[in-house]
This record gives structure tokens, C-alpha cells and sequence, in this order.
């Protein structure tokens, strides 16, 4: 340990604090406009400013603005979305990547003095936007079983800390690795060889979270668990249908892409609950005519589709499609491509007849001529793309809804040309990467062949925990160590209350980050802070600078390289704190050359090119401008994996009965948020100011039940016999469908059981909660669940 500590605090005998702040009804500070019908313009750009100046310094922030995606600069450590190929504007930024780069590059700290002034339960009362405002972590931090505070701790000591819980475990298996998309390929690929080289498979992630659903039925019917296009595809298409996604606030670059599209004459066609104002138009604020308040319209159909009836309306695309093949045969449908590359067209027919539009029109809330009336720009498209983001992909049935997202391009053959193809648009910005470098649960066979013969060791077969096993092995206590590389875990997932249950359970947690969170408070019986170099920091190795790697949202592998000064002499880079991790733990014999990996990071390339499949001469090629494209085999039209052949599937819809007073409730974010980052309280677009505990409803939903605009109500969810409350919201009119509820998380997750989740992909139905309300009661607002088992299965 430090010399240099301070006395610590025993723990007081009281109840242990909840996992977040209880809020009052004079904490509530709302002030509402009118929602947007255009997202970008001067706006945009105010508010970039606005928060850079504030953060970073007008100086320090301007210049690390310039070298935001840029060929010779850092990666955005916002979203996944791609940067050009060829002329990449000098301004290749969004706000909200803006926002992100403020506050990785802040100039507030957050040294030993915090952790010595506040005590473990004093920080649980703050919101999690104070947590992340106070800045920069400086040093390692230690919290030791019976105080309440954190202290600080050499690296050294940390690591040798963790090594030993790591080696008195009974297995590897009790230990857990997580891991989020702001991991570097070079870090995720160092993080899952310590993590099996230990001997466990336990390598959940935030996919788990978000698009393991699509990576499933990818995987299923394509053979690969990506998308299929790029951006110049994008540009190219005819028709853009855009599914469950808000891109105006979780993807805004994506914005000038759809713009270029509908300037050659796309037509963009959307299904969303919510009227979105990204989706509807976009001022390109990098423009004179976009900052003057010219705005290109973008949506020529909105279809405000019932939440989770995504799958019914495409199952109504796919039979309007067919309907019109039997009036026009041979005229429709690309016969050459489904015979020559496809199997399962004549069940795909026989299911459909046997789905009556009077269900479709129950099911998606939209009536047979609003489905035909997109269907019928489908058909006349020769080049059409399907986008979707976590809209599809967080219901019980999201793997069968995406698997007939590909039924419906299949149908017309857009698959593997030029402006056509399947694009789930990823989260986090090397999400995509971290799975390419082998981060998953269950991996594939031969990969693991391959790491054994490269590195001489005998990977574990048996296959790990994902994040929603993970969490029921820590409450179940058959997991005793729980370590996360990035991301605030306990925000991100769902169940609060038992996501903190099972990380209290533990006898030692771990969190390498760069900035104060949720997770950090919530801990096992030891903690630990590490803090970590930002994506915008120069990284020194052995006396030279380094870099590292990225893959986004559309298969380009990229290189990262910081420019500032990092914020404290005592950060370590990510693959720096794994390989000391892994040298303490697995001891100086081992053959992986840690130290070796540690001082250039071109040898833990070399080792990608060996391992990885399409990533030969790795090193080299991702040096040159731009990087390149990872092969991708559906793009080919390479289906050798899944039998030679594309699947179109038959996807049964299962229809959901909500009972009279029940909505379903999905889980959004802010205009002012990336994930579980909060970087302020106002949701510019929806006109929501100063305030997060809102829940958007529709006006006749709210006078059925006598609640007025802006009264408090409290939100109960049920499941299986189970209630879960969240208190004190202000509900709001606004337009969304008829039984549909929304409202931001990570406050609302506290409602999402943990049992619940899609099937094949386990992923949480963070945006299928059934819920009803009722007006605010303070005495009943802070009750936990009622009647919630205390050990949590999965449900098949």
C-alpha cells in the first residue's frame, strides 16, 4: 500500500444503500417545449462548443476537436459509425462526439482528496451526471471490506491484490471479465488471451446487451454476425428502411449520410414509436445552408409503429411482397438470386398465407395500406438497405424479428451489391472490434485451436457466462471475483437492484476506468479502481509513442493515436494494466510474453495477424490511411459456414396481450447521453429541459387513467408474478402510440427483470417492460421488489 493514506471510517450498522439515488419530489426541475422536427443546425454546434469550452478549454478542446477521426488522429470514443473513405472533412465530428470528447478531455480531476471528503454511501446520493462530472480519475484506489472509503494504492499492490483473489479461487470459473466497447482491439485481444490463459470462458460484454441479437440471427442466416454494407452504400441505395433506431441523438454522423442519400433521390422509409426529429430532417450544421436553416428532409414515410410490432410489419412487408409476386409472377421477387443462393422460399410462402392481415394490423399498430404502401417502394427499389439499432434487438422475440429483416432483403436479392445490405447500426465505437478480437463467451472452436498453437496453452472449451449468467452466477455466489474492463456495469445492465445484489456478493470487484460512475460504489467485499489513458492521450511504452486499433460499425479495422498530454502521470494505458495484471497473476514461467506485448504494442498486432482470421499482415495494413476493410464473407456471398446457402427462416409471430391498464415501456436515451454517460439533463430534440425522470406517454393513455401533464406517478413493471417500482416520474403527453410508454434509462432499468430476455440471444427486453401507473405515493416509493425469488434463472 501508499504510505500516504488517511484514516478510514467503519462501516455504520444501517441498511445498506440502494444502488441509486431515491429521489424527492423537490428535486424535480422540468421545463418543456415543443419537441423538434429537425435535428443538426446552429443548435448543434452551440451545444458542441458550449461543453467543450466548458470541459476541456478553448485551446486544448479546439485542438483535440481537429484531430477527432481524423486519419493522423483518435478514433471518436463515442459511437460505432464509420468515417469516409476519401475525403474526410477536417470537422469530422458530430455533437455528440463533441460532448464525449469533452469529457474524456476535461481538464477537472478527481484525486484522493474526493475519495477522503466522501464516503462510499455519501457519493451513492449523487446522480450519476455529478459522479461522471467530477472529472479525471488520477490514481489507483483501493476500498478494503469493513471501511467506507477508498484509498489509495501503488499498481504494484493493486495487481498483486487481485492476483491473489484471483489464485485462491476454487476454479477460474468463479472469476468474471467484462468488457465494453471502448476497449482497443489491442487491449480486448490482450484481455481474453490473460482471461483463458487463467482458464475461464467467462468473458461477457455490452454485446451481450445490445446487438447479440442481431450477431445471432446474422450468424443464422448469413453466416457472419455483421452487417453487410459501407457507407458508400449508404449513399448508393434507392430505399433506406430504418427500424427501432434513433440516429439524431445515438448515431448523429449518421445524419449526413441519410442526407446524401436522399439528395440522389433515396427514399428513406422509418418505423419508429417515437417521432424522431433526426428522422424526420437534418440540417447539416458543417454547412452555410444548414447553420442558415436549410433542412433536407429525410423520412418520405414515418410509420409510428407500435413498440416490439417491428416483426408484424415485416412479416405484412414480406406478404405484400409475395401478394404482388402473385399478381405480376416472375416480376417481383429476384428468382436467379433466391434459387441460386437462398434456401427455404417455399416455406417462407406457406407461413405467410397462413398470417392474416387483421393480425398485422393488431400486432404493428399500422393498418395494411401503410405496410403495402412501404412494401411498394421496396419493390420498385432495385438497391435497398435495412438499418436498425436496439429498437429491435431488446425484445423477446428479436432474434426472429431481425431474422426476417434479412427474409425481406433476400426476397428482392439485396445482398452483396453495390447500395444494398444489411446494416445493424452498433452501438459503442469498437464494440464490433472487441468480438472480432475474441471476446465472447462461447467461442468458436477453431479459434481456440489456433490461440493454443500460437501461444503453447490449453484454452478452456467450456463455454462462459454471458452478462445476464454472469449476474446470476454473482447473486447465485457461484462467482466470487468480478473485473470490468471499461463501461459502468451496474448502470448498463438490467434489474439494479439484483445486478447490485450479485456484485456485493463478491469477495473483490474491479474497475479499470477512466471516470467516476456508478460501478465503482457498488462493490464486492475489496474494490478496486484503476484508471486508464483515454483514446486522446499519447500512450509511451518503453520510450515510444504507440497506437491502437478500432473496427466500426461497417468492418473498417483503423488505427488511434492520442495527442494530448494524459490527465495524470499515473494512468496506465488498457493493454499496460492487462499485462501487468496477467504477469502478477499467472507468474514470471508463463509462456506469453507479457513484457514483451507491454513495451510494443506491434508485437500484440503480429499476434493478431496470427490468430485472427482475415487479419494477415495486420500491422501493416492497418498503418496504411484509413486501414482497411475485414473480409466479410455475406458481402461475398460466401455462405460456405451455414451450408452453402443463405437462410430465409420462418419467424412465428407471437402475439403480446398487455391487460387494460398495462402499457409497454422502452428504455431511451437523452439527447444529452451516450449509454450510461450522462453529459447533462436536457433532451434538446423532445424539448425536454433540466430534467430525466420523464415519462413519455400518449395523451389518451394518460386521460384514461386521470393523469395530468407533468403530475408525478411512480411506474410499477410486472413479470411473471413480480413487481419492480420506480418512483416519482412526471408523466408527459407526446407522440407515441396508443398502450406505449417511454422513458430514459438508466433510471428505468431498475424495472427490466433480470429473467427476462430473448430468446437465443439472452439478451435483457430493455424495451419490452410491461408496466402500469398510478399517481406518485411517497410512502410506498421506496419499497424493492415484491415477491422476486432470490436465485434468478434465465428463461429458455
Amino acid at each position: 500500500m501508499n504510505d500516504e493514506t488517511y484514516p478510514t471510517k467503519a462501516m455504520p450498522s444501517k441498511p445498506i444503500p440502494p444502488p441509486y439515488p431515491l429521489p424527492h419530489s423537490t428535486d424535480l426541475n422540468l421545463t418543456q417545449t415543443k419537441a423538434k422536427d429537425v435535428a443538426g443546425g446552429t443548435p448543434a454546434v452551440i451545444s458542441a462548443m458550449k461543453i467543450t469550452h466548458q470541459e476541456s478549454g478553448i485551446i486544448r478542446g479546439n485542438k483535440a476537436l481537429l484531430k477527432l477521426n481524423q486519419k493522423d488522429g483518435f478514433d471518436c470514443p463515442s459511437c460505432a459509425w464509420p468515417d469516409p473513405d476519401h475525403k474526410r472533412s477536417r470537422f469530422e465530428y458530430c455533437e455528440n462526439g463533441a460532448k464525449a470528447l469533452a469529457w474524456e478531455t476535461t481538464k477537472k480531476r478527481v484525486t484522493r482528496a474526493l475519495f477522503a471528503q466522501y464516503t462510499i454511501p455519501d457519493l451513492l446520493e449523487k446522480s450519476d451526471h455529478w459522479l461522471e462530472k467530477q472529472g479525471r480519475l488520477t490514481e489507483p484506489m483501493i476500498h478494503l471490506e469493513g471501511t467506507n472509503h477508498y484509498t489509495p494504492i501503488s499498481w504494484d499492490d493493486a495487481f498483486a491484490h487481485i492476483a491473489k483473489h484471483l489464485n485462491q479461487l476454487e476454479t477460474p470459473d468463479e472469476a468474471i471479465f467484462y468488457t465494453s466497447g471502448r476497449a482497443s482491439n489491442e487491449a480486448a485481444f490482450l484481455y481474453q488471451l490473460f482471461v483463458r490463459s487463467f482458464g475461464t470462458n467467462n468473458l461477457p460484454d455490452c454485446s451481450n446487451m445490445c446487438h447479440e441479437s442481431s450477431g445471432s440471427a446474422l450468424t443464422h442466416t448469413i453466416g457472419i454476425g455483421k452487417g453487410t454494407v459501407s457507407l458508400d452504400d449508404i449513399h448508393q441505395a434507392e430505399a433506406i428502411f430504418i427500424l427501432g433506431q434513433n440516429p439524431g441523438t445515438n448515431h448523429p454522423r449518421m445524419l449526413s449520410a441519410l442526407q446524401k442519400a436522399a439528395r440522389n433521390g433515396c427514399e428513406i422509409i422509418v418505423f419508429n414509436p417515437l417521432k424522431e426529429a433526426g428522422l424526420i430532417a437534418f440540417s447539416h450544421p458543417q454547412n452555410v445552408s444548414g447553420l442558415l436553416g436549410g433542412k433536407t428532409t429525410l423520412a418520405t414515410q414515418y410509420h409510428q409503429i407500435k413498440i416490439n410490432g417491428d416483426h408484424a410489419a415485416l412479416l405484412g412487408l414480406n406478404k405484400a411482397i409475395l401478394e404482388a409476386e402473385g399478381h405480376h409472377p416472375g416480376q417481383i421477387l429476384d428468382h436467379e438470386f433466391i434459387q441460386n443462393k437462398t434456401t427455404g422460399i417455399t416455406d417462407l410462402k406457406a407461413h405467410l398465407n397462413t398470417v392474416h392481415w387483421d393480425t398485422i394490423e393488431k400486432a404493428s399498430g399500422l393498418t395494411r395500406k401503410a405496410i403495402e404502401q412501404a412494401a411498394a417502394v421496396a419493390i420498385k427499389s432495385k438497391k435497398t438497405i435495412a438499418c436498425w439499432a436496439m429498437g429491435l434487438t431488446q425484445h423477446h422475440n428479436a432474434v426472429e424479428t431481425i431474422q426476417e429483416v434479412v427474409n425481406f432483403l433476400l426476397l428482392r436479392g439485396n445482398l452483396g451489391k453495390p447500395g444494398a445490405g444489411l446494416c445493424p447500426v452498433r452501438g459503442h465505437s469498437n464494440v464490433q472490434g472487441d468480438r472480432t478480437m475474441g471476446i465472447y463467451e462461447k467461442p468458436d472452436q477453431r479459434f481456440l485451436d489456433s490461440l493454443d498453437a500460437v501461444f503453447k496453452i490449453q484454452a478452456p472449451r467450456k463455454h462462459g457466462y454471458d452478462t445476464v449468467q454472469a449476474i446470476e452466477a454473482m447473486i447465485e455466489q457461484k462467482a466470487k471475483v468480478f473485473i470490468a474492463l471499461g463501461g459502468n456495469f451496474l448502470s448498463a445492465t438490467p434489474d439494479t437492484e439484483a445486478t447490485a445484489e450479485g456484485l456485493r456478493n463478491c469477495n473483490l470487484s474491479v474497475q479499470i476506468s477512466t471516470k467516476l460512475n456508478r460501478s465503482h460504489l457498488i462493490t464486492g467485499k475489496d474494490a478496486l479502481i484503476l484508471p486508464c489513458l483515454g483514446r486522446t492521450e499519447i500512450d509511451r511504452q518503453n520510450g515510444h509513442q504507440q497506437f491502437i486499433t478500432m473496427e466500426n460499425s461497417m468492418g473498417i479495422v483503423h488505427s488511434s493515436t492520442g495527442q494530448l498530454t494524459p490527465a495524470s502521470p499515473h494512468l496506465r494505458s488498457e493493454p499496460a494494466i492487462i499485462c501487468g495484471l496477467a504477469q502478477a497473476t499467472l507468474g514470471p514461467n508463463h509462456p506469453i510474453p507479457w513484457n514483451s506485448f507491454l513495451n510494443d504494442y506491434d508485437q500484440v498486432r503480429e499476434s493478431i495477424a496470427r490468430v485472427i482470421p482475415h487479419c494477415q499482415d495486420y500491422n501493416k495494413r492497418v498503418q496504411q490511411p484509413g486501414g482497411f476493410y475485414i473480409y466479410n464473407t455475406a458481402k461475398d456471398l460466401n455462405f460456405e459456414s451455414i451450408g452453402g446457402y443463405a437462410k430465409i427462416t420462418v419467424n412465428h409471430l407471437h402475439l403480446l396481450e398487455l391487460k387494460k391498464e398495462e402499457l409497454l415501456l422502452m428504455t431511451i436515451r437523452s439527447h444529452d447521453q451516450f449509454n450510461t454517460t450522462i453529459y447533462g439533463l436536457d433532451d434538446r430534440y423532445r424539448g425536454i429541459k433540466g430534467e430525466r425522470r420523464v415519462l413519455f406517454l400518449n395523451p389518451g393513455d394518460m386521460a384514461a387513467r386521470g393523469i395530468k401533464a407533468e403530475q408525478p406517478v411512480d411506474i410499477t413493471s410486472h413479470f411473471k408474478g413480480q413487481q419492480r417500482k420506480a418512483p416519482l416520474f412526471l408523466a408527459l403527453p407526446y407522440s407515441i402510440p396508443r398502450g406505449c410508454a417511454a422513458a430514459y434509462f438508466p433510471e428505468t432499468n431498475v424495472l427490466v427483470p433480470l429473467q427476462s430476455t430473448a430468446r437465443i440471444s439472452n439478451t435483457p427486453t430493455s424495451k419490452s417492460i410491461i408496466i402500469t401507473i398510478e399517481a406518485h405515493q411517497p410512502e410506498r416509493a421506496s419499497k424493492k421488489i415484491q415477491n422476486a425469488p432470490k436465485q434468478i434463472k434465465s428463461v429458455e
